[in-house]
Order: structure tokens, then C-alpha cells, then sequence
């Protein structure tokens, strides 16, 4: 089989077998597919897309690239996950992966690292130091069995296929592909051993389905290709046309996730796409038997401490900081300058671009160019002011954490390009849109 032969025929709107498929992610997966054709075949699926069953095949091959995870008779509770397409300022998996522990879920998270403009959970969890989000298969297991929840990356056991393919897209525009965006969700999660899952599609200018109709397709998309692995998927419809919450940047946003989960900060936007999530995890679980009921344990769990008392937990047992939720000051890392961003002229916020925002903090070294690249888990944006806000002399429209005086001002800069200011308050937008249960 050829590789130039598979590329050929996506090119042209033929649909690949399941036999080219297995033969692409075996190649994949033993590096012998050089980058250069990987990338032209992604490039491909993005123009011409793949039928729900070249889409299955996919999904199964990459799963089966690696280990695939068996939590049978290892515990006594059901086995459920969230995922995001991404988003400015994300920080929900966070928050949601020990409330849904805490409520007796098990949630084996495999998450990203940042994929173009958006922030990668992965990212903002290796801001805290010492943790480790690539353990091996048996750690996995030990901190999910007696912790409840886990929060890593991909290992080399895991879906290798698809950490390749993952790297391939962020850096060869075809992240928005939806048969690849499904594929490499699922192919996680089947291989992570995941019984039933939430996704939070994101949609609108900080999102890369900046439709509702694109974001609902993914979501039908999910859902099919999930059914068919026998997995049960509820994915909500969720607005990124503005960061989500009070910060976007990797350690900022542990910050705000430590003072969420104390219950001493719950940003009313951020709040209810956590707790809408929360409600879903449990319901598609079995744990509860509707979203008010799965909503009030989600409270429960978040307001008694329990929440908190596991992420601290999962901390400790993946080689962070014991005492991370008392003392985050002491571990989380401080850009050099700090200072506030005024908007040109006073006003109110009428609209943000969101992509803008997450462009900028990958200019100020907070996400990656290349794979290879870095990250400086200090800079970013807090006190980010919500579409809505009053702006002016007093009231910035957020603080700018950077490297130096440049790149600070450079970025401030940016940031006031980004921003729409009128003279009237914007009617108010809801942040939950939609919930999709069915392809």
C-alpha cells in the first residue's frame, strides 16, 4: 500500500477503507509516514471531509494504536469524562474532573495540550510544579482507583497515533476538521476505557467551530461515532466569544481554578458552564437520575470541600505539591511585569474577538509556535473584564502578566485592538446554548 496512493484518493473525494485507514495509523504510530505526508493527508480530510464510517475506522485504529485500558473488577463506580474543544481561558476540566470524583464518578482524563490559538488543560496542569502529566500506565491507574480522578496527557501507550496526528494538525491549519476533531477525541477516551462522556463544544470567535451549525455537526458527529464504539455521549453547545472566566494563561489559570474549587471565587459565566457540565457527567453516568438532581450533588460537592480535598489528592499523587491549595503562591510561577490594560476611550465592552486574545498569549510565550516550543506558565491576562463592563481611567480591561516592559506593552497594545468599546451596555448572551443527546 501506498502512501502518495491514500493521499491521491482523499484528495480527489474518494472514501478511504478501513484496510488504508489501519494502514495510515500503523504508520502513524511507527513514525513511518514521514510528517510531510501525514500533513497532507490531514489537509486532505479537511477539504473533503470522511464519511461516519471512514470516521469510525479512524477512531478505532488510533485507539487501538496503543494500550487500551480495562477498569473492570479495579472499580466500584462508573467511568465517565469531559472533554472541550478548546477556548480561551478554559479552565472547566479542572474544575470538573474532581466535583464529578467527589459525587462517585471515576474520570480517567486524557487531555491536550493547546491546539492553535486555545489553551490546552494539559498546559495549565504542568504549571504546577513537579506534577506529572505523562505517568505510566500503572500510576494512571493506582491515582484514578484510589484518588477517583486523574488529569494527564497521552502517553507513549496511549493512542500513539493519534498524539502524533494531534501535534500534525495544530501546526498544518486542519485543527477544525471534524471527522479529525472526533476522531482524536474518541480514540482517547475509548483508549482511556471511558463508559460515557460530556463534551463542551465551543462555539463562536475564540472557538474553532465559530458556528452554531458547525459546532452542532461536531456534536451529532461525536455523538454517532461514540454510539457506534458503545459509548453513551451529551454534549452542550457553550459560548466562546469571549475568555471564560476571570483569566486565560496556564498558571492564572490554576489560580483561579485553586479559588473556584475553595468556593471563595465563582465567576457567574465560568460557574454555569462548570456546573451545566458537572450535571451532564452525572446524569450520563447513572449517578443522576436528571441534570437538577446531578446540579444540586455537582453543589454539594463544591461547596462541603470534597471537590477541592480530591484535587489536592490527585496533586500529591502525580508529584505536585502537597499543600498547592493552601499555599499556590508559594509554586505557582510570577511574570516579572504586571500591569493593568486601559481601553482607548471609556465605555462599555461590546464584543470581544476571542481568537485575538489566545493569539496574544501565544505571543507573550504562553502557548506554542512549534511543538517543540516552550511555554511560560506565568504570562497571560487576569481581572479580565466580561463583555458588558464598564471600562475607562479606573476600570481596565484587564492585567497583562508578561516577560518584560516589550512584551508587555506590545500585548497591551494587541489587546486594545481586540476590544470593541460603545457608549450602550451589549444585551446580555447567554453562555449554555444547546444540549444535544442525539446524532
Amino acid at each position: 500500500m501506498n502512501v502518495r496512493e491514500l493521499i491521491a484518493h482523499k484528495r480527489d473525494g474518494a472514501a478511504l477503507s478501513d484496510e488504508e485507514i489501519g494502514f495510515f495509523v500503523k504508520g502513524l504510530a511507527d513514525g513511518s509516514i514521514p510528517s510531510e505526508q501525514a500533513s497532507a493527508l490531514a489537509m486532505a480530510v479537511y477539504f473533503q471531509g470522511m464519511s461516519f464510517a471512514e470516521t469510525a475506522a479512524l477512531t478505532g485504529a488510533m485507539a487501538r494504536s496503543g494500550e487500551v485500558m480495562e477498569w473492570a473488577g479495579l472499580l466500584d463506580g462508573p467511568v465517565v469524562d469531559k472533554h472541550s474543544t478548546g477556548g480561551i481561558g478554559d479552565k472547566v476540566s479542572l474544575m470538573l474532573a474532581p466535583i464529578a470524583a467527589a459525587c462517585g464518578a471515576f474520570v480517567p482524563m486524557l487531555s491536550g495540550r493547546g491546539l492553535g490559538h486555545t489553551g490546552g488543560t494539559l498546559d495549565k496542569m504542568e504549571a504546577i510544579p513537579g506534577y506529572n502529566a505523562t505517568p505510566d500506565s500503572a500510576t494512571f491507574r493506582k491515582v484514578v482507583a484510589e484518588v477517583g480522578c486523574a488529569i494527564i496527557g497521552q502517553t507513549g501507550q496511549l493512542a500513539p497515533a493519534d498524539g502524533r496526528l494531534y501535534a500534525i494538525r495544530d501546526l498544518t491549519g486542519t485543527v477544525e476538521s471534524i471527522p479529525l476533531i472526533t476522531a482524536s477525541i474518541l480514540s482517547k477516551k475509548i483508549a482511556a476505557g471511558v463508559g460515557s462522556l460530556v463534551m463542551d463544544i465551543k462555539t463562536g470567535s475564540g472557538a474553532f467551530m465559530a458556528t452554531t451549525e458547525r459546532a452542532e455537526a461536531l456534536a451529532r458527529s461525536l455523538i454517532g461515532t461514540g454510539a457506534a464504539a458503545g459509548m453513551t455521549i451529551h454534549a452542550l453547545i457553550t459560548d466562546m466569544d469571549e475568555p471564560l472566566g476571570r483569566t486565560a494563561g496556564n498558571g492564572l489559570e490554576v489560580a483561579e481554578t485553586l479559588a473556584y474549587l475553595r468556593n471563595e471565587d465563582r465567576e457567574h459565566r465560568l460557574d454555569a458552564v462548570v456546573m451545566g457540565l458537572a450535571a451532564e457527567m452525572l446524569v450520563v453516568s447513572g449517578l443522576a437520575v436528571d441534570a437538577v438532581v446531578g446540579k444540586a450533588l455537582a453543589e454539594d460537592a463544591l461547596v462541603s470541600g470534597k471537590a477541592a480535598e480530591i484535587f489536592a489528592r490527585m496533586v500529591k499523587a502525580l508529584g505536585g505539591p502537597g499543600d498547592l491549595m493552601e499555599n499556590q503562591d508559594r509554586y505557582l510561577a510570577k511574570a516579572p511585569v504586571v500591569r493593568p490594560v486601559f481601553a482607548r476611550a471609556a465605555g462599555y465592552i461590546s464584543s470581544v474577538n476571542a481568537r485575538d486574545v489566545g493569539n496574544i498569549i501565544i505571543d507573550l510565550g504562553g502557548g506554542r509556535g512549534r511543538v517543540e516550543d516552550d511555554i511560560d506558565p506565568s504570562v497571560g491576562f487576569s481581572d479580565i473584564a466580561p463583555v458588558g463592563s464598564a471600562v475607562g481611567p479606573d476600570r481596565p480591561l484587564a492585567t497583562v502578566h508578561a516577560a518584560n516592559d516589550a512584551a508587555a506593552e506590545e500585548a497591551s497594545e494587541k489587546l486594545r485592538n481586540a476590544y470593541m468599546i460603545g457608549q450602550t451596555p451589549p444585551a446580555p448572551r447567554a453562555v449554555l446554548h444547546d444540549l444535544i443527546t442525539r446524532a
